[in-house]
């Protein structure tokens, strides 16, 4: 039977651009992907479909677009148009990449609801749910932030925990705060719907499902039957509904009321295929339908709550066709030195930075294909163990073989490699492509890609490598360049090591897909073909006897340590974030902050000149405080709630406290730094900054005045 696989990752959520994580789950599933689309299961190649799609509903996206004053949709555009840079930058492959905002899922989503529906697994429930005080909305999970209630981790969302990986309820959270405004949400009753996962069929089915050998990997398979209890009391329902106003799907017959996000998500995986089938006129049901069709998910473990539990439920009880055929490769995070990537600490790596500095995208896919397997185990990037790894492998050993043989073959024997091999030459070539126990490398090789064990494949690959080069190095093909009496000798060897190099980059054309699409036209290949490293059959040999090749020209470059450097987000904000800390703890090592500059007169230097529109990076705006409180623990910031026309309120804390009583600024109009990144401090978020005026002798004259717009100016508006 030909296998037919459905192959999917993640779907990232559109309110931000790809970040490296995002590329190393592509990279895995591409790889993968592409060494299924070069096997064959009795002689008939594999039919493999990759499809993506952008997670686009839910409340930020709709705060989001809001913000920038235009629709939700059209916000959405904007993210999707960025995606091929990054999708095209690294080989990355699909077939298909879509929106959840298509009318693919709405039928699809609404479809699977309605049988979840009449299989009895859909009830209504009136539950507290938070509300924002002060921006008066109830409020998605992503909305709200908290303590988590399984591992007491800060900062965690709404509906999971980043740390720990347990899926909870809103309401669970310990000390829960809105994103938004950062007031503490109060309850408030509210109608929803619920997908009854603590009903018995869905224990049964989740039990043996999760327990099908091959499924998951065990780690994983261990952690979910945890959370499913011993029979099933762990399982809550889930509450699958949001309320008005949400961009999402509407719930059928519930007027106001949403599918929340993490419900239309997965099936848009399914929205995406339907709409790449309907493009290539392929029937999707016949094709879900097929005995032979295998669905394939590459995730992070992250999400795995949504992707073990609540998603198969979902498939199973919505009568999905291949859900016993249903697989989910579950992986680790990219760390950098052993540290969770973070931009403030320096250890944040842009994806788009690193193809803007030259770096060859298929060094990164090589190195992190050799650090992965199929355990769900973090993989650290090291700046000096990338480029080690890199120039040794792929420089030192692969290109190094073509790059020391095919000029004398051009220059020598006119581009024609030999018609025949010697008998010293065969044997190198099943010594280096058959194990001592006669087991053909190939067979390894293939078996490591389809299990995932990506570094176990390339070790393997590479050890061949080494075996060519020790052929190249014993039989010295410069020296015998020099004596014209082992010309036919110099042909051998210099065919002989091409044979090699065209085997080793077949077997790597999964991973490196632009080598070895200029290798193949270099030695006149349509294509690669996996079945091409057949060493039995002689095929490995017979396939290059007597071809004229091409010129050879460089395949790749080694990675200059330099652009490491410059590859790293800079850690300036946390820097500057914690220098007063630093300076409390160490005065010795402190430097003193430059003194201030001043004229005659007393006042500060004027700043130096800037251009028009340099001004207008800054954007102020009249807000109105409609709020403002003294922050606990604080003795110089003030707690003030603006409203700068946004439809949202703001959250920002300011120093001063010394020369303001909070009843006293409520109802004020001041001016806001509306662009300025969100600060995250000990006490909340700070979303930007009013503009205040100080003297630069502080001893002399230390106020702080707050600016104060003249009365008709309105919240909003936009100073220029």
């Amino acid at each position: 039977m030909t296998r037919k696989l459905f192959v999917t990752t993640a779907l990232p959520y559109a309110n931000a651009a790809f970040h490296i994580g995002h590329m190393m789950e592509y990279i895995q599933a591409d790889i993968w992907v592409r060494f299924q689309r070069m096997q064959r299961d009795g002689g008939t190649p594999r039919e493999v479909h990759f499809v993506g799609a952008d997670d686009t509903h839910g409340t930020p996206i709709m705060i989001a677009a809001e913000k920038e004053g235009i629709t939700p949709q059209e916000f959405v555009a904007k993210i999707a148009a960025g995606r091929a840079q990054y999708l095209d930058g690294f080989h990355i492959a699909f077939d298909n990449w879509y929106s959840t905002d298509s009318p693919e899922n709405v039928e699809l989503s609404q479809g699977i609801y309605r049988k979840l529906r009449d299989a009895g697994l859909i009830q209504t429930k009136t539950v507290d749910r938070f509300f924002d005080p002060v921006k008066g909305m109830f409020l998605a999970d992503r909305n709200i932030k908290g303590e988590c209630p399984k591992c007491g981790a800060k900062d965690q969302y709404g509906d999971n925990c980043e740390v720990c990986g347990a899926a909870y309820q809103p309401t669970d959270l310990v000390n829960p705060f809105s994103v938004f405004t950062n007031a503490t949400p109060v309850l408030k009753p509210s109608e929803q719907y619920f997908f009854k996962l603590s009903d018995k069929r869905c224990y049964e089915f989740l039990r043996d499902w999760l327990n099908t050998p091959g499924r998951l990997q065990p780690e994983m398979v261990n952690k979910v039957s945890e959370w499913l209890g011993e029979a099933g009391e762990k399982l809550a329902d889930w509450d699958i509904s949001r309320d008005a106003p949400y961009f999402g799907i509407p719930i059928p017959d519930a007027p106001g009321k949403y599918f929340y996000v993490w419900l239309d998500a997965p099936v848009g995986y399914l929205a995406s295929l339907k709409n790449y089938f309907s493009k290539k006129g392929i029937d999707y049901d016949a094709f879900l339908k097929d005995p032979g069709t295998e669905q394939i998910h590459f995730i992070g473990k992250d999400i795995v709550s949504f992707h073990l539990l609540f998603w198969p439920a979902m498939l199973k009880f919505a009568d999905h066709p291949t859900i016993e055929r249903m697989r989910v490769a579950v992986h680790g995070h990219l760390t950098v030195n052993n540290e969770k990537m973070s931009k403030s600490r320096g250890t944040g790596i842009s994806p788009l930075r690193y193809l803007n500095l030259g770096m060859n995208p298929e060094w990164l896919r090589y190195y992190i294909a050799f650090k992965l397997n199929s355990k769900v185990e973090d993989l650290d990037f090291t700046g000096e163990d990338f480029v080690a790894r890199v120039n040794s492998d792929l420089i030192g050993k692969y290109v190094n073989i073509a790059s020391r043989c095919a000029g004398f073959i051009a220059k020598k024997f006119d581009g024609k490699l030999a018609t025949s091999l010697s008998d010293n030459a065969q044997p190198w070539i099943k010594r280096a492509l058959v194990t001592a126990d006669g087991v053909e490398r190939q067979a390894n090789i293939a078996a490591s890609f389809e299990s995932r064990e990506f570094g176990k494949a390339l070790r393997e690959i590479m050890e061949i490598a080494d075996f060519a080069n020790q052929y190249v190095d014993e039989n010295k093909p410069w020296i015998l360049a020099k004596d014209e009496a082992k010309t036919a000798e110099l042909h051998d060897v210099c065919t002989t090591a091409l044979i090699l190099f065209r085997q080793l980059s077949i077997l790597l054309s999964p991973v490196l897909p632009g080598v070895a699409a200029n290798v193949a036209k270099f030695l006149n290949d349509e294509k690669f073909d996996w079945t091409q490293t057949d060493v039995a059959s002689g095929a490995v040999a017979n396939a290059m006897l007597g071809r004229t090749i091409g010129a050879y020209s460089h395949l790749m470059t080694r990675v200059d340590p330099k652009m490491i450097e410059d590859l790293f987000d800079a850690p300036q904000a946390a820097a500057a974030q914690a220098a007063p800390a630093a300076k409390a703890e160490k005065p010795a090592k402190a430097k003193a902050a430059p003194a201030v500059a001043v004229t005659e007169t007393g006042i500060e230097v004027m700043a130096p000149e800037i251009s028009v529109d340099d001004f207008f990076k800054v954007d102020l705006r009249i807000a109105k405080i409609v709020n403002c409180e003294h922050v606990e623990g604080s003795d110089k910031l003030l707690r003030l709630t603006l409203d700068a026309g946004e439809g949202r309120h703001r959250n920002v804390f300011s120093g001063i406290k010394s020369m303001y009583q909070p009843e006293d600024l409520i109802g004020k109009l001041t001016v806001l730094v509306a662009n300025l990144a969100p600060r995250k401090m000990k006490f909340g978020v700070s979303e930007g900054m009013v503009m205040a005026a100080s003297a630069v002798d502080e001893k002399a004259n230390p106020g702080i005045y707050i600016l104060n717009p003249w009365p008709g100016a309105e919240p909003g508006m936009r100073i220029r």
